[in-house]
């Protein structure tokens, strides 16, 4: 999750929220690629998840990637809770998990290699103090009692709340992984088509990248369980946003959007103030019971943003989100796919036009049976084996149309970073059906064996 947002001053007038959004316009020439991907830490020894403290525990790994590898300290009241270099990010998740946001770079060739390079770090500094990650989309085994608390004054707030507004609010918290791609637009109309063909197509990532089959060390029913967990998480922030399929659909009406998502913090001097379910639009208006007589900045605006969690969302790009985290190369097939899909102009048109019919119904319906039955769903009359294989055929045009060589021009594009997924509707098989093989084969239900053949 986001950390703080920072600059902008004090917001005069209701034009200003667009404006923010309106700012993460920029040419095509400048359009970047920034991929997020967090993973589980545990214990080698008894495969127990990392507590914050200890000789092998997430506050190691975090000092380690400091002093071996040159990253800078991110502090919270005296908590080391992140890192920062050139550009990206490395913070904690609720539950320990640990998340590269990933500097913006312009190809997925220079996505794969800071994912490759990332890896190596955690690897060198968990192998010394004897911890392993992996990627799944939920935690295998670990109940929710078994997952820590990290020490951040926003997940303490989130904490409280979750237990109120849905069922899984701490398990998505403190059990699932995922792996998200952000992504720029060049206008207002850029934007609107980019967010709903992402909206639209998230359960054909979903179905892609499932991989989180398990929950307390038995099979649980969905190929991705991490979706069907957001789908019980709060209902004023999650979703498929139906109204962004509206005419009019742009920049104000988001903003008319999150304005109506109950807030969670206002943070001030380095720490959270407690503002849950109070509205921005009272803070606009100087009325917000929390700060009573004091009004927003455009950076408590920013920090709103953060605390929308549909399974696209935009803020000055767009955030494709239905993705759950796994194996290294899926870290790198994601952004390919996204970008094949929107950042050329012909296979954008193409996408949409594969989904420009559906309904809400349809959407909606998809999303859950993606989570479910991951590439055997089927939805009034749309199969998603055959959908997945139409997305990435535009992808792999998309691609090619880029023409974005690696170093030394040895690879003249970037379709082969799809591999992954063409052999997933080559076969008919994604990561959760391996596992569940597994499962039920040779490892004969002992879901421990997941540690030692999947970590990083």
């Amino acid at each position: 999750m986001s950390i703080p947002q920072s600059g902008g001053g004090p917001i005069e007038n209701r034009d200003q929220l667009a404006g923010y959004l309106e700012a993460g316009c920029k040419p095509p020439d400048a359009w970047a690629i920034g991929t997020e991907h967090e993973k589980f830490g545990y214990a080698k020894a008894d495969f127990s998840p990392l507590p914050y403290e200890g000789a092998c525990s997430v506050r190691a790994m975090l000092e380690g990637m400091r002093d071996r590898h040159g990253w800078e300290p991110l502090e919270e009241a005296g908590h080391l809770i992140g890192l920062s270099r050139d550009g990206a990010n490395i913070s904690l998740e609720p539950g320990g998990q640990v998340e590269l946001s990933g500097a913006p770079l312009k190809t997925i060739h220079e996505t794969c290699d800071e994912v490759n390079l990332h890896l190596r770090e955690i690897r060198d500094v968990a192998d010394g103090i004897g911890a392993g990650f992996i990627g799944l989309g939920a935690a295998p085994v670990w109940r929710h009692d078994d997952m820590p608390l990290m020490p951040k004054g926003r997940y303490k707030l989130m904490d409280g709340y979750m237990r109120k507004v849905g069922t899984m609010g701490t398990t998505m918290m403190r059990r699932t992984c995922t792996v998200q791609v952000n992504l720029d637009f060049g206008s207002e109309a850029d934007m609107v088509r980019k967010l709903r063909v992402a909206l639209a197509l998230q359960p054909v990532a979903t179905a892609l990248f499932a991989n989180s089959p398990f929950l307390e060390g038995r099979p649980n029913g969905h190929k991705s369980w991490r979706s069907r967990v957001w789908r019980a998480l709060d209902d004023d922030r999650t979703g498929m946003l139906p109204f962004v399929f509206e005419d009019g659909f742009g920049f104000e009406r988001w903003v008319d959007y999150a304005l109506d998502v109950p807030m969670y913090f206002v943070y001030r001097d380095g720490a959270y103030i407690d503002a849950l379910g109070q509205s921005f639009r009272d803070f606009l208006e100087g009325r917000l019971p929390a700060l009573p007589g004091e009004t927003p900045t455009l950076s408590d605006w920013a920090d709103h943003l953060t605390t929308i969690f549909p399974e696209a969302r935009i803020k000055k790009f767009i955030e494709m989100r239905g993705a759950d985290g796994g194996p290294w190369r899926r870290l790198c097939a994601l952004p390919a796919l996204w970008v094949g899909l929107v950042y050329d102009g012909t296979a954008l048109d193409a996408a949409w036009d594969l989904v420009k019919g559906w309904d809400a119904g349809t959407r909606e319906g998809l999303r859950a049976a993606a989570a479910e039955r991951a590439l055997e769903a089927e939805v009034d009359g749309v199969r998603m084996l055959d959908l997945a294989r139409r997305v990435i055929d535009i992808a792999e045009e998309g691609l090619r149309s880029r023409a974005r060589a690696g170093v030394g021009g040895l690879v003249s594009d970037e379709t082969h970073f799809l591999n992954a997924l063409k052999e997933s509707v080559e076969t008919g098989r994604v990561p959760a059906d391996e596992l569940l093989e597994k499962f039920h084969g040779e490892w004969r239900g002992d879901l421990d064996r997941v540690y030692g053949e999947y970590s990083y």
